[in-house]
């Protein structure tokens, strides 16, 4: 556990402004700074930094907090790595207390040494005498010792306990190897590999750690063909991609993205060194925010089957929100003999065709919206007059979604040509589609505006408040002790009167840190709140409070809440409790709070 009182120090040593200034171009403006939110994609400038109050909030996606939040959330860090890298930035040296984050950080440090031992024992593996099946099927894939070499590849031998009881005598306990995901606990309590008969692909994070493996079973053997280690303290499949500790470093221009681990090596061996790979899963919101900090255009490269079109409208979908330029690569269709169309991987193509070839569809990888249109046109019976009528109304609507009038009049001129009607028609109800989609919009504001309680509801359903009479008089609490801390010793206000645990949590932390000498503020919680709690408290804390007569408000709001609890505790037939409670509802909540 890192001391409280180093935690206060580091924060009012840090500028939030020049961290964030690293990752963000900002702009002074009425006294804040602005800029564009890195953890969305926006055109204009919603994310906003107080100095003052050393907290960031983004306007559009809601996110906020201090600067260890902002260093977590953008380099996909934990509390304790956050604050060692802020530290380290500062030249400060990080003191602990013993506790849970010291434990932790001992843990993943073990995990990474028995994957780092794993790893060479299976190379180790490969290399000799009963690794040989691994190399066969290596030489039958055209991987060369080279790159074997430089992925580290290695082989899982086929027996049950060889590389626990390898690493036991190494000195790994069983529990390090359970936490490593290295091996599986059995049904007398003991444990067994977890990867047999197979080639090994260690998983190296852009540290250059070795956090886990991915595997391939050897042709002609039972069980799943492919298998990653399981989510542990330090692999998270969600979070990783494959080959960016390479990937990062590439002179090429853009990124490009495979499904499969060795499709990466096959690329990378005929020289595109920029290709990167997801564990196994699909894109996942982090793994784009990930990827976003190391290029600024990305080119997806999916199987050219039914699935990897799926996928490749699905990463789509999730990449419109991330500040990208994105590309499609579409690999040309091979057919057998009947002339029936082969799926074809990457790994498939270059052997069949070559580098040159690749390199050249890699330069005319279409658009995201040019693939968008090309997609629909070829699922669509462009043959017939009924075929022409249903791609061009699925084309208004997948046109009509584009933010750009240059993009929309480029793809709309393409669909208008593919449907055979005029390119002014077409665009006609493309406009005619925004200002549909427009007016549903506002009316779906003024509903959400005329229903003042949903918006001032936390945007996460989990800290959803269940009295908001209440929740509104604990928010209107915790902004006044952040204001004046002093008011904590003029009130005996518990943290179980709360109705909303999140308020009367943050409130209980303030309180505490008060008693201890430390500062009442937001950011040093970055360690206790959640991200969804902190961005919520952010927004409670930017709503206008009123400095003056703050005694006089504190009693209101804990009036308030008394009342509030009150009714949640008092019996149900009580004739007095229900003529209170239609009088409270003959009263709007903005009069009294």
């Amino acid at each position: 556990m890192i001391p409280a009182q180093f935690i206060d120090e580091l924060i009012a040593r840090t500028d939030i402004a020049d961290v964030v200034g690293d990752y963000v171009h900002l702009t002074p403006k009425g006294g804040n700074m602005w800029g564009l939110c890195p953890f969305h994609s926006e055109k204009t400038p919603s994310f906003s930094v107080n100095r003052d109050k050393q907290i960031y909030k983004c306007f559009g996606c809601g996110k906020g907090g201090g600067v260890i939040n902002f260093i977590m959330a953008i380099e996909n860090l934990s509390y304790p790595e956050a604050v060692r890298l802020l530290a380290k930035r500062q030249g400060m040296e990080v003191p602990t207390e013993g506790g849970e984050s010291e434990d932790r950080r001992k843990k993943i440090k073990r995990a990474v040494e028995a994957n780092t031992a794993a790893a060479r024992f299976y190379r180790s593996y490969m290399t000799g005498p009963e690794g040989q099946s691994v190399r066969e099927y290596m030489a039958q894939r055209k991987i060369s010792p080279k790159f074997a070499a430089r992925f580290g590849l290695g082989a899982a031998p086929g027996e049950w306990d060889v590389l626990t009881k390898t690493l036991a005598a190494q000195g790994f306990t069983k529990k390090e190897l359970l936490d490593a995901g290295l091996v599986v606990g059995g049904k007398n309590g003991g444990v067994y590999d977890k990867f047999r008969s197979r080639l090994m692909l260690p998983v190296i994070d852009v540290r250059g750690e070795v956090v886990g493996f991915t595997s391939r079973l050897l042709p002609g053997l039972e069980g799943a063909k492919y298998l990653n280690s399981p989510d542990t303290i330090c692999f998270k499949k969600g979070q990783l991609i494959y080959a960016l500790n390479y990937a990062k470093s590439t002179k090429r221009p853009n990124l490009v993205l495979v499904e499969g681990n060795i499709d990466v090596i096959t690329l990378h061996q005929a020289g595109f060194d920029n290709v990167i790979a997801t564990m196994g899963t699909a894109l996942t919101a982090d793994h784009a925010r990930i990827i976003s900090r190391y290029t600024k255009e990305l080119v997806l490269c999916y199987d050219n089957d039914e699935a990897g079109k799926k996928a490749t409208d699905r990463a789509l979908e999730l990449l419109k929100d991330v500040d990208l330029t994105v590309r499609v690569l579409q690999l040309p269709n091979s057919f057998d003999e009947a002339g029936k169309p082969l799926k074809q991987d990457p790994d498939d193509f270059i052997k069949k065709f070559g580098p040159e070839a690749f390199e050249r569809c890699l330069s005319g990888s279409a658009q995201q919206n040019d693939y968008k249109v090309e997609a629909l046109m070829n699922r669509s019976d462009l043959s017939s007059e009924e075929g022409r009528r249903t791609f061009a109304l699925a084309a208004v609507e997948v046109v009509g979604r584009m933010s750009s009038p240059i993009e929309r009049e480029l793809a709309g001129n393409k669909a208008a040509k593919a449907a055979g009607i005029s390119e002014s028609a077409f665009a006609q109800e493309v406009e005619r589609w925004r200002k549909t989609q427009g007016w549903k919009s506002r009316k779906a504001q003024e509903r959400k505006e005329l229903t003042p309680t949903q918006s001032l509801q936390p945007k996460s359903r989990e800290l959803r408040y269940t009295n908001l009479r209440s929740a509104r008089a604990e928010e209107g609490v915790v902004r006044l002790v952040v204001m004046d801390p002093t008011l904590f010793k003029k009130m005996d206000l518990r943290q179980e009167e709360f109705s909303s645990p999140m308020l009367g949590k943050t409130y209980q932390l303030l309180r505490e840190r008060y008693l201890q000498g430390l500062s009442v503020q937001l950011p040093p919680l970055a360690g206790q709140l959640t991200e969804e709690e902190m961005s919520h408290m952010i927004q409670v804390l930017s709503e206008p409070q009123s400095a003056g007569h703050a005694a006089e408000a504190l009693r209101d709001y804990i009036g308030i809440i008394r009342e509030e609890a009150h009714l949640r505790t008092a019996p149900k037939n009580d004739e007095a409790l229900l003529e209170l409670q239609r009088k409270l509802k003959e009263k709007t909540m903005e009069d009294r709070v």
